[in-house]
């Protein structure tokens, strides 16, 4: 047998115990004949519906049958909306299918050729033993797992290399989603481009992760559109309402807003160079990072006092979240230009009452794919 089949058949399923309750999906990924197994998938997924759970599968599937090199898929579940959903015969309208559905068709997309087929329970059997071991618990085969073993210490827990005691106030970090300009890699500061619909998935992805990381009491975000459509997902995931904070908004990078970074040097190429190394630099008719930090000690000091000891997520950008991460690191500003924050990733700062921090993660993206 070829190590890369060219067509591959894909079976998945999903369920919740409660709908929503304890959830979990399963994937196998067979060679044509439907003779050998080629890859496994199952993950359980905290507290979502049977629909949300079904999609999962059906993504953990696509990925899997992408990471054997298959060029065409035929797909079997015996969810009928997931299918129908996917076939274009129905339309999605509930608000958590629509980032899950543009979630697949992005997979869906990577290959030659996609089918999709209703098939009875009793033929998806294989599917749905996993995902029910997926709702057991069983996690022994998936990266689930191993987020759950590198689970960040609970917010009450103080690392022991510091001898001060008292509860901590956690910031989880959220970057917003895709957006047209980010796909480009163009400057992005106080426009207001919206999330792409792959932006809109990765957002519902880092809503679900945070909603897996328990305990959100407060959610703030940024007033642009961006954050604060990444920041709704994440207030339906927990349930607690979103908080605009105008000081997380994004650097205002002035005329070069919507240029590349080498159009930006094309066009001040001193300016450019110099605003590179030098944080008190900005854009024409924009902001320095030096004014950015500013606002940014205000949330910060504004969480400690409302939300002391409380678990805040924070939706924002790269700038705002990078200096947060400065600020947890106690570190000068060549940060800024060292660190890479992706779309959608999660950072965690947890903050003491005597001023110190531990940074307990940092640009984790390893959900929003899983």
């Amino acid at each position: 047998m070829s190590p890369h089949p060219d067509s591959v058949l894909v079976e998945a399923d999903g369920g919740s115990r409660g709908n929503p309750g304890p959830a979990g999906y399963g994937a196998v990924v067979w060679d044509a004949a439907r003779a050998t197994v080629l890859a496994e998938r199952r993950e359980h997924l905290g507290v979502v519906t049977n629909n949300v759970a079904e999609y999962r599968g059906l993504i953990a599937g696509l990925e899997a049958a992408r990471e054997l090199g298959a060029s065409r898929v035929s797909v079997r579940m015996d969810s009928k909306l997931v299918v129908e959903q996917m076939s274009g015969r129905w339309k999605v309208k509930h608000p958590d299918m629509i980032p899950l559905r543009a979630r697949a068709a992005a997979v869906a997309d990577t290959f030659d050729d996609v089918q999709y087929a209703w098939i009875p329970r009793a033929e998806n059997s294989h599917a749905d033993r996993l995902a029910n071991q997926a709702m057991d618990g069983e996690d022994a085969l998936l990266t689930g797992a191993a987020e759950v073993a590198s689970a960040p210490t609970p917010v009450s827990e103080r690392p022991a290399w510091q001898s001060v005691s008292g509860a901590a106030t956690r910031t989880i970090l959220l970057r917003h989603g895709q957006t047209a300009l980010s796909v480009d890699r163009r400057y992005s500061g106080r426009g207001n481009p919206e999330l792409t619909e792959l932006g809109r998935a990765q957002a519902a992805a880092a809503a679900q992760r945070v909603a897996l990381l328990g305990g959100v009491d407060v959610v703030l975000s940024s007033p642009l559109g961006r954050a604060h459509d990444t920041a709704s997902a994440v207030s339906r995931a927990t349930d607690v309402p979103v908080t605009v904070v105008e000081d997380l908004t994004e650097t205002d990078f002035g005329e070069w807003e919507g240029l590349t970074f080498l159009e930006a040097t094309e066009r001040d190429p001193e300016l450019h160079r110099r605003w590179m190394g030098d944080t008190s630099v900005a854009p024409p008719g924009g902001e320095s990072f030096d004014a950015v930090l500013e606002r940014v000690r205000r949330v910060r000091e504004h969480i400690a006092t409302e939300y002391a000891g409380k678990t805040v997520v924070v939706v924002s950008h790269v700038t705002p979240i990078k200096t947060l991460l400065q600020l947890g690191l106690d570190v000068g500003p060549s940060i800024l230009y060292r660190m890479h924050l992706d779309l959608a990733s999660i950072s965690i700062v947890d903050w003491f009452d005597d001023d110190a921090a531990s940074v307990r993660l940092v640009n984790d993206t390893s959900f929003l794919w899983a």
